[in-house]
C-alpha cells in the first residue's frame, strides 16, 4: 500500500512539473527504483506513466503552437519521432549494469539543466539579440539530439528544449512551451511503443502512475488557463536541484 501511495504522489508532482517546464523523471525514476523496479525498466516505466500527461498538456497549448525558426511543423514531427526511436532503441540494448554506471551522469546533466536553466535562457536571449539566426542544419541537428536524449532518458528534457528554441530565435514563451509539449508527446509516444515491444515496461506501476500524472497535467493546464501557475512547480524545481 505504501508503494502505491509513493508512486501516486511522485507521479502527480511529476505530471505537474512536466506541464510547466519538465523534469518529471526526477520524481518518477527514484520512486520506481525505491519500490524495487530495476533501473532500465524503471526508466522506461516512468516514461510510459507520463505519456498521458504529455498528451493532456497539448490541449491547453495547441493555439500557441508554432515551430521555432529554422523548423517547419512537418520537420518538428518527423525529427521528434526519429529521435524518439533512436533513443528508445539505444535504451533497449543498454544493460542494467551499464545504465547503473550512466545514471549518475545523466542525473547530474539533468540537474545542471535545471540549476542553470535561467542562465541558458539568458544566453539564448543574448545570442538572439545579437542578430544570430540558426541555420536549418543547426535547427534540425539540435532538435534531433534533444529528441534522441528524450527517447533514452528524458530528465531535464523540457528545460533543454526551451533553451534550444530560444537559441533558434523563438521569442514567445507560450509558443516555446506549446511546441515543447508537442515534441515531448511525439517522442515519448514512439519511445513507449518501442519499450513495450522490447518488454521493458512494468505495467502495474505504469498504470498506477498514469492516473496521477494525467490528473496533475489536467490540473496544471486549468491553472495556467486561469493565470494561476501551479504553486508547487517552483518548489519542485528547487528540490530537483
Amino acid at each position: 500500500m505504501l508503494d502505491i501511495a509513493l508512486l501516486l504522489v511522485a507521479a502527480f508532482y511529476a505530471g505537474t512539473l512536466n506541464a510547466v517546464a519538465g523534469g518529471g523523471s526526477f520524481l518518477t525514476l527514484p520512486a520506481l527504483i525505491a519500490v524495487g523496479v530495476p533501473l532500465v525498466t524503471a526508466n522506461a516505466t516512468g516514461t510510459v506513466a507520463l505519456l498521458p500527461g504529455y498528451v493532456a498538456s497539448i490541449f491547453g497549448s495547441r493555439e500557441d503552437m508554432e515551430p521555432a525558426p529554422g523548423l517547419s511543423m512537418p520537420l518538428v514531427v518527423g525529427l521528434s519521432l526519429v529521435g524518439g526511436v533512436l533513443g528508445a532503441a539505444l535504451l533497449l540494448v543498454t544493460s542494467n549494469a551499464a545504465f547503473n554506471r550512466l545514471i549518475p551522469w545523466l542525473l547530474l546533466l539533468a540537474t545542471a539543466m535545471f540549476a542553470f536553466g535561467p542562465q541558458l535562457r539568458r544566453w539564448a536571449d543574448s545570442h538572439r539579440a545579437q542578430g544570430a539566426r540558426a541555420s536549418r542544419l543547426k535547427a534540425v541537428t539540435g532538435l534531433l539530439l534533444v529528441a534522441g536524449y528524450g527517447g533514452y532518458f528524458n530528465g531535464g528534457m523540457g528545460i533543454l528544449m526551451l533553451a534550444l528554441f530560444g537559441l533558434l530565435g523563438q521569442t514567445r514563451l507560450n509558443a516555446m512551451n506549446a511546441i515543447k509539449n508537442l515534441v515531448s508527446t511525439l517522442l515519448t509516444a514512439i519511445a513507449v511503443a518501442i519499450y513495450a515491444a522490447g518488454g521493458i515496461v512494468q505495467w502495474k506501476g505504469a498504470l498506477i502512475m498514469m492516473v496521477a500524472a494525467t490528473l496533475a497535467a489536467t490540473w496544471a493546464r486549468a491553472a495556467r488557463e486561469s493565470s494561476r501557475p501551479p504553486c508547487c512547480a517552483g518548489a519542485l524545481c528547487s528540490s530537483a536541484w
